[in-house]
């Protein structure tokens, strides 16, 4: 009898061992809310800029409102889902170039199957981090689980400077002006006024994330 008593507890005894051990697996990242807005410190070897970043996935559409340092009015870059961008200034002399990327924005699960390295200290939050694809490296706020950090594959910057889940951005502002649907000598004057080599970075990033569609 006390033999099959010692059996019983010696039995639960490793199966609570094995299921603990099963519950301390490495921690996942946070999926994105399905919208939310975040003002972004950008950092790319040594140029600096600010970034209001607008996420709206049911919208399909995600917009960055670009301002470099000491460089004027701020530069837009609208994307949707079906793989079209916009780049475009409102101040005067106004410029627009669309580019069809061949990617669309990132889904909430984007960093699913990330691979996870450990624990480490960012901007003084104690962060996880992942990183996928060998493109990114993702630091998440252990506590919060709000995104704290991230580097591209480029070595591309971002510090998040605010967070707000759920922000949405009016419809009006999502609209890109008329002058980018225009034809002809007029907007091959106004697409003067675009910093080229900002898009073609950009637009060599977003076609890089096809990476991370689908895996």
């Amino acid at each position: 009898m006390a033999q099959d008593l010692i059996r019983v507890l010696l039995f639960l005894h490793l199966s609570f061992l094995c299921s603990a051990s099963a519950a301390v697996g490495d921690p996942t990242p946070a999926p994105w809310p399905h919208q939310f807005h975040a003002v972004l410190f950008m950092n790319y070897s040594g140029a600096l800029s600010l970034i209001d970043l607008w996420y709206d996935w049911p919208g399909g559409r995600n917009f960055n409102i670009i301002r470099d340092q000491l460089d004027g009015p701020p530069f837009y870059d609208l994307e949707w889902n079906n793989g079209t961008s916009f780049f475009y200034t409102l101040d005067s002399p106004r410029s627009c170039r669309s580019v069809q990327v061949g990617v669309g924005i990132l889904r909430p699960n984007w960093l699913d199957g990330a691979t996870y390295l450990g624990q480490q200290t960012v901007d003084g939050f104690l962060c996880n981090v992942w990183t996928k694809a060998d493109f990114i490296w993702y630091y998440e706020d252990v506590v919060t689980k709000r995104p704290v950090h991230w580097v591209f594959y480029t070595g591309r910057a971002a510090h998040v400077m605010i967070y707000e889940e759920g922000a949405v951005l009016e419809d009006a502002k999502w609209q890109a002006p008329v002058y980018c649907f225009q034809k002809g000598k007029e907007e091959s004057r106004e697409h003067q006024r675009i910093n080229y080599d900002a898009v073609h970075q950009i637009v060599d990033q977003k076609m890089s994330l096809g990476v991370l569609h689908g895996l």
